[in-house]
C-alpha cells in the first residue's frame, strides 16, 4: 500500500515567534497535518493500482478522472488538506525574508508593486468566508491571487500554488482569537521567499 508521510519541518516549533506561536505550530503540524495524512492514506486504500506512482499533486490535479466517485470527496478533502499544509509549512521560515530580484520583478509586473500584491493577498485571505485559504498561484505563466474554501486545491483549476496562508481558525486562534486580519498581516513576516521562488521556477 502506498503511504504518504507527514513532512518534517525544517525549523523548530518556536522559530516563527512572535508572529506564530510555538504551540500553534506544534498542534497545527503534529495534530491537524498528521490527521490529514492519516485520513488520506485511509481514503486511498484499495486504490494502489491507480495511485502507486503518483505524487499528491498529480492525484489532486486529476482527481475527477482518477478516483472512483465513492472515494473522491474523501480524497479531495484529505488529499487537499495534506497538500495544502505541505505547501503552507514549507514556505514559512525566517532565512529569506524578501523576494529575490527575479521574483520581485514578476510580482511587480503582475500586481503593479509589492505593496499591491500584499494588499490583494491579504484582502483575499480576509474575504474567504469561513474556513479556507488564500493563494499566490502561477496560471499560464503569470501570477494570480485566488482563494479556496475548506481544503480545495487550486490544482483542480490548473493553477499551481506557490504560497498559501491557512485561514482556518486552528491556524491562528490560540494567539489571535477572532483577529484574522492581524494573523494575516503578521504572516508576511514568516514567509521564506526562497522557498516561494523555488516553487515559482518549477511552475513557469
Amino acid at each position: 500500500m502506498k503511504k504518504f508521510e507527514l513532512p518534517k519541518l525544517d525549523y523548530a516549533y518556536d522559530a516563527l515567534e512572535p508572529y506564530i506561536d510555538a504551540k500553534t505550530v506544534e498542534i497545527h503540524h503534529s495534530k491537524h497535518h498528521q490527521a490529514y495524512t492519516d485520513k488520506l492514506n485511509v481514503a486511498l486504500e484499495g486504490l494502489e493500482d491507480i495511485v502507486r506512482d503518483l505524487s499528491i499533486e498529480e492525484i489532486i490535479a486529476d482527481v475527477e478522472k482518477l478516483i472512483p466517485a465513492e472515494k473522491r470527496q474523501a480524497v479531495i478533502n484529505n488529499g487537499g488538506g495534506y497538500l495544502n499544509h505541505n505547501i503552507y509549512f514549507d514556505v514559512m521560515g525566517i532565512e529569506h525574508p524578501e523576494p529575490s530580484a527575479e521574483l520581485m520583478k514578476a510580482i511587480e509586473e503582475d500586481f503593479g508593486s509589492f505593496e499591491n500584491f500584499k494588499k490583494e493577498f491579504a484582502d483575499a485571505a480576509i474575504a474567504q468566508f469561513g474556513s479556507g485559504w488564500a493563494w499566490l498561484v502561477v496560471s499560464n505563466g503569470t501570477l494570480q491571487i485566488v482563494k479556496t474554501g475548506n481544503q480545495d486545491s487550486t490544482l483542480a483549476d490548473n493553477k499551481t500554488p506557490i504560497l498559501g496562508i491557512d485561514v482556518w481558525e486552528h491556524a491562528y486562534y490560540l494567539k489571535y482569537q477572532n483577529r484574522r486580519p492581524e494573523h494575516i498581516e503578521n504572516f508576511f513576516n514568516v514567509i521564506d521567499w526562497q522557498k516561494v521562488e523555488n516553487r515559482y521556477k518549477e511552475a513557469v
